[in-house]
């Protein structure tokens, strides 16, 4: 088979480059499935941390990994990998007691869910969730590229796409999770609740917003409804709203409101047909 020499020249110098600039996405994707392993035994093989130091041992290589994972990312970085690796690992305690939050309210809020070993092993909303957490670390950190390769990856897992520069407060609860989309500004308080294909979107698409507030806002103790889609930067849902499945909101609601798109579904017997 005959090659083409300067394409194969010009493959190779990319491969070449972006080996040295550009961090692993596999590598992203195994350190996500570790620290989870780390931080929920829901997540790790079975007996795998069965005394402290092991857990002390799993948290070193996490760490070690991580920094490895930033060094290609070196000259685009406020700090060297090192120093970033040891703030994620610092900020850890954290990052777990939110997602324990999180599970609690997705097992308060769900009359099918039994248990938080339930939810934190087994809803796709929850992984979601801590994925995203863990990646909004790094991009509060200014470190580009990883965080999204963490939520792409739990994204292609759980049918959830959340931007990891979304501002997220505690006790969020995803439910059922495929098909929601939180873009980069979105901005959520605390004990939200959303149901399944939920957009909170930009009005437009144009590169040269992309440094303003393109997505909506959405006070405390508002529940959104099954593919519901708000729209807009300057678009506020205010606290203790209900949205309801299907609305479609680009303007802001006033806290307490009750948002719900009328539909007209007839119904008759086919024996009154003819």
């Amino acid at each position: 088979m005959a090659h083409d020499a300067e394409f194969l020249e010009h493959l190779y110098a990319v491969h070449h480059k972006e080996r040295a600039s550009f961090p692993s996405r596999r590598g992203a994707e195994r350190f996500l499935e570790a620290l989870l392993g780390v931080l929920f035994p829901h997540h790790s093989d079975e007996d795998e941390y069965r005394s402290r130091d092991e857990l002390i041992g799993g948290l070193a290589r996490i760490e070690r990994g991580l920094t490895g994972l930033l060094t290609p990312l070196t000259e685009k970085l406020h700090a060297t990998p090192e120093a970033i690796a040891g703030e994620f690992i610092a900020a850890l305690p954290r990052v777990y007691a939110m997602l324990w939050r999180d599970a609690q309210a997705i097992l308060a809020g769900d009359p099918a869910s039994e248990s938080l070993d339930e939810v934190i092993a087994a809803y796709p909303g929850f992984y979601a969730i801590a994925a995203y957490r863990i990646a909004h670390c790094f991009y509060h950190a200014e470190v580009p590229v990883f965080p999204r390769l963490i939520s792409e990856y739990a994204h292609r897992r759980t049918g959830v796409d959340i931007h990891p520069g979304a501002a997220i407060g505690e006790a969020f609860f995803i439910d059922h999770a495929t098909g929601i989309v939180i873009g980069e500004t979105t901005i959520i308080g605390d004990h939200v609740k959303l149901y399944q294909g939920v957009t909170l979107g930009a009005l437009s698409v144009s590169k040269e917003m992309c440094s303003m507030k393109r997505h909506p806002t959405i006070e405390d103790n508002v529940i959104i409804y099954s593919n519901a889609t708000i729209l807009g930067g300057e678009t506020v849902i205010g606290h203790d709203s209900v949205i309801g499945g299907n609305a479609w909101l680009t303007k802001s609601v006033e806290p307490y409101s009750l948002v719900y798109n009328r539909a007209e579904v007839t119904v008759r017997s086919q024996r009154d047909e003819g």
